[in-house]
Formats: structure tokens, C-alpha cells, sequence
């Protein structure tokens, strides 16, 4: 019976863990739907950049598990009434800690694009820093309506 245990535990973290994968903010990446729709283009000329980083949310999933896991292993340790006083303590410190691995998997490297449009208007676009940009290059603004990237 350890075993199935085991490997069910296993399973439930893994599944766990899938729900803290975040979606990128790149200029570079599209997601399926994305793809093969058409976008306005309009050009500018980046005034400014900034790093910045983009805090894409906890979803108290790192919390949960690590609680569920924590208290798991401290029940594993004690024996009788002190596996109750193991797992709660293995609950808490599990769970602070996924909370904190959450946390910083969910934190990432953003850049702010300060651009001038050719019309002379300003806009400021955040995106994940996976592309460098320099004031005084020509970029291209990508919008779909709801999101806009900038990009070379």
C-alpha cells in the first residue's frame, strides 16, 4: 500500500506544479490562437527604456502543496501523538516554503518601451526582457486590439 502512496503523492504534486506555469509576456512568443491573425502595425522610434518586473500572481498553489507535502513528511517522522505535532509543524514550514518557490517563479525580467509614434503620440508598452532595445531605434508596434508587443 506504500507504494500506491507514494506514487500518488508524486502524481499530486506534479499536477500541483502545472497549475504555477505562467505564460509568457514576450514580443517573441504567440500562443496557438494567436497565430495567424492579423494585428495593426505602426511604427515608432523608442524614447526610453526602463527595467522593470512583471509579478505574474501567486495562486496559492505553492502554498497548498507545500503545506500537503510538509505535513506528510512530519506525520512520516513522529510516532503516535507526535506524528499529529510533526505534520502540523511539517504543514506550516511546507507551506511557507512553496509559498516563497511560487512566489519567485512567478517574478520575472520586464522591460518598460517608452516609444514616440510617427503621429508624435507617446506609449509605453511592458514586456518580458527577452529582446533589447535602445533609445533612438525604429521599432514596430504590434496591437491585436488587446495586447501590444513591440518588436524589431
Amino acid at each position: 500500500m506504500k507504494p500506491l502512496l507514494s506514487l500518488t503523492l508524486i502524481a499530486a504534486f506534479a499536477a500541483t506544479l502545472s497549475g504555477c506555469v505562467v505564460a509568457p509576456n514576450s514580443g517573441s512568443v504567440y500562443s496557438a490562437r494567436q497565430a495567424q491573425n492579423e494585428q495593426t502595425v505602426r511604427m515608432a522610434t523608442v524614447e526610453s527604456v526602463r527595467e522593470v518586473t512583471i509579478d505574474k500572481g501567486n495562486s496559492g498553489t505553492g502554498t497548498l502543496s507545500g503545506a500537503a507535502l510538509g505535513g506528510l513528511a512530519g506525520a512520516a517522522v513522529g510516532g503516535g501523538r507526535g506524528s499529529i505535532a510533526t505534520g502540523i509543524v511539517g504543514a506550516v514550514a511546507g507551506g511557507m516554503i512553496g509559498n516563497k518557490v511560487e512566489s519567485d517563479i512567478s517574478k520575472g525580467k520586464g522591460v518598460e518601451i517608452t516609444v514616440r509614434l510617427d503621429n508624435g503620440d507617446l506609449r509605453a508598452i511592458v514586456q518580458d526582457a527577452d529582446e533589447p532595445f535602445r533609445a533612438g531605434e525604429r521599432v514596430r508596434l504590434l496591437s491585436d486590439g488587446r495586447k501590444t508587443r513591440v518588436t524589431h
